[in-house]
């Protein structure tokens, strides 16, 4: 595994730098993991379903914060399983019970995001349709 943009200690930080890091750490997270891909495509659709449907710019706005929120935290969720795999490398059922609960911290955000989207979208779609 190739890590870009390592740093060390002695490195002068740049704004520039800095921002290149956090995006090779959003890139490492894209490409390695398929539930982001998966919470990208849902918030592609939810954006395009927003348009569609004509949702109110602070429906919008909800929306938009919890996909922020999901992403993040499905990239902590990487971060925190590349860390437990530093430092256990050997199987440890410790190790896969960290693993286990930050991956139901993103299922719980996911799922929280989802039923709010219901409650957003379910009238619009209903309304949309004529039922």
């Amino acid at each position: 595994m190739v890590l870009k943009g390592r740093r060390y200690k002695h490195e002068k930080k740049t704004v520039i730098g800095t921002l290149k890091n956090a995006l090779n750490g959003i890139n490492y997270t894209f490409t390695s993991e398929i539930n982001f891909k998966i919470h990208l495509l849902m918030a592609l659709i939810v954006v395009l379903a927003s348009y569609i449907l004509e949702v109110r710019v602070y429906e919008l706005l909800l929306c938009i914060l919890l996909i922020g929120l999901v992403l993040a935290f499905e990239v902590m969720n990487t971060v925190i399983e590349m860390v437990v795999d530093m430092v256990m490398p050997k199987y440890s059922p410790l190790a896969g019970m960290i693993k286990d609960a930050s991956s139901g911290a993103v299922l719980l955000m996911a799922v929280t995001s989802a039923l709010i989207g219901l409650v957003i979208f379910i009238p619009k779609i209903i309304v949309y349709f004529g039922w």
